[in-house]
């Protein structure tokens, strides 16, 4: 059952933070979680003084790339419109089960009129955002170097497009106050703060005095908003795009960055660019918390294929928080990863399904990739 969302987003300006509640359409979402109540003698007090512990929990997932090269976006043409909801439906009841998910949007939503293109430089049909919000998805990271592929008329057609049919977005920007302010999303009692960066755009320069348009990676920067979401939020969740392509594990660039932005308050870093799976960890943190990091989420939906590049996935994460009159805990607990795989019929019907089910869609020996993948993916969680 697809869950009722009910978003709330809580906007940072400055030092004053404004509320206000973003309604999406209704769907059959999984139902929020009731507050669990548990009551417990405090030694230290009277027997009949007892102290009430509320206990909020969520699951927040993540798929990566959503990468629509020329035969994918052809393939959705149905002759008056484009139309991406069937490559999804699939995996439309995998996508519903989190309470919040994210995606990392990789090609540029500029629509028709700047002109459809695949790769180097990709500019795809609004109704993407279409699909991914009948799909199940809540908000998209926009960051990546292909951010700046149609320049900053992309940028603007896309964040118009999205704010229309009310999906959040965060990685670009239409000016510096809209980057200033924080996308927090509040789901069964948490609120969650969602960031964004990219390691670079692919070398198209970020326009003289518009650095708003994209966040780059920059420690100090980073550092800062991070501080902000942390006193706005429950719990910091950032799509990262880092490390190099079609490497199935990270570099020492990409656990340096980690590390640093876990000790900062990052409690779930999600990362994208090799286009291909890397692992899940559990980094210690100074503080006594963990961060959760997933490296590479790979493609999601592509037209590449081979080497790992057809192979994606669901990455999810519970996070538990309670409260009680000594104060706040938040924690991260049971990680999993959903394979996934991208079938095609010589770059016609395009279609993400769970990667168990890959051998009836052509996949040879699928029972043996799913285990590969699983190993591959939990190999260094403890």
């Amino acid at each position: 059952m697809k869950k009722s969302l009910m978003t709330s987003i809580s906007i940072v300006l400055g030092c004053s933070i404004l509320a206000y509640a973003l309604l999406t359409q209704p769907s059959n979402k999984t139902k929020p979680v009731p507050k669990v109540y548990s009551e417990e003698v405090n030694p230290q007090r009277p027997a009949q003084t007892i102290n009430r512990v509320i206990t909020e929990k969520i699951t927040v997932g993540a798929i990566g790339d959503i990468l629509i090269h020329s035969p994918v976006y052809q393939d959705a043409f149905n002759g008056s419109q484009y139309e991406f909801d069937q490559m999804f439906s699939n995996v439309k009841s995998l996508l519903e089960k989190p309470d919040l998910l994210t995606a990392n949007l990789e090609s540029t939503l500029g629509g028709i009129e700047l002109g459809l293109s695949g790769y180097p430089t990709f500019n795809s049909p609004h109704e993407v955002a279409d699909a991914l919000v009948h799909s199940g998805v809540d908000i998209v990271s926009t960051a990546n170097n292909h951010t700046l592929d149609k320049g900053e008329k992309g940028i603007l057609s896309e964040i118009a497009y999205l704010e229309s049919i009310g999906l959040p977005h965060v990685g670009s920007f239409q000016n510096e106050q809209d980057r200033h302010k924080l996308r927090v999303i509040e789901k069964n009692g948490i609120k969650l703060a969602f960031l964004s960066y990219t390691y670079g755009t692919n070398g198209i320069p970020v326009p003289k005095g518009k650095d708003y348009l994209v966040n780059l990676i920059d420690r100090k920067k980073m550092k800062e908003e991070i501080h902000r979401a942390k006193e706005a939020s429950d719990a910091v969740v950032m799509s990262i795009h880092w490390g190099n392509e079609y490497q199935r594990f990270p570099n020492q660039e990409q656990k340096d960055l980690a590390r640093f932005l876990a000790n900062e308050g990052v409690d779930i870093l999600f990362g994208s660019h090799p286009h291909v799976l890397q692992p899940m960890q559990w980094i210690e943190r100074a503080d006594g918390r963990k961060t959760f990091v997933i490296y590479s989420l790979g493609n999601f939906i592509s037209a590449q294929y081979g080497d790992y590049k057809d192979i994606g996935g669901l990455a999810t994460v519970e996070i538990t928080k309670r409260v009680s009159e000594q104060g706040k805990t938040v924690e991260l607990s049971s990680p999993a990863f959903y394979p996934t795989y991208v079938t095609s019929q010589t770059y016609n019907h395009f279609r993400v399904v769970p990667l168990e089910q890959a051998g009836s869609a052509g996949l040879k020996n699928a029972d043996a990739k799913y285990d590969e993948i699983q190993q591959h993916m939990n190999q260094w969680l403890k």
